[in-house]
């Protein structure tokens, strides 16, 4: 997966926006104001902090060591770091990042997950 193509699938959800809080070449996506996903484009290997599921993210890193870790500079029971150089299938970094996005919709209020469609 290229930097675009991350860029463009995180941008790919309803009301995801790219801020740049932390200075230029970190890029946070988030929906209605709340992190999803959190990566430096430019770096090499190209990683991203993904939000996860306590339990999946446990065994997601134990299922691949090294190419999935605890989230550098996060709550590492609920990120991770997932490097995206190849080494894992296009496809699962796709699920990992619209699961991340879920979790998040699913922790804003009701009337707002509403209006993005997902009760």
């Amino acid at each position: 997966m290229t930097p675009k193509t991350l860029r463009d699938l995180c941008l790919s959800f309803d009301a995801a926006v790219e801020e740049f809080p932390f200075g230029p070449e970190l890029s946070v996506f988030k929906v209605l104001g709340k992190m999803f996903a959190l990566t430096a484009l430019d770096a090499r290997p190209l990683t991203v902090n993904l939000k996860c599921d306590p339990e999946e993210a446990v065994r997601l890193r134990a299922t691949h060591p090294g190419l999935i870790v605890p989230g550098w500079h996060m709550n590492k029971r609920h990120w991770n770091t997932v490097t995206v150089d190849g080494s894992l299938p296009d496809r699962l970094v796709r699920e990992l990042v619209e699961d991340s996005y879920d979790l998040v919709v699913a922790g804003l209020p009701r009337a707002q997950r509403l209006r993005l469609d997902r009760p």
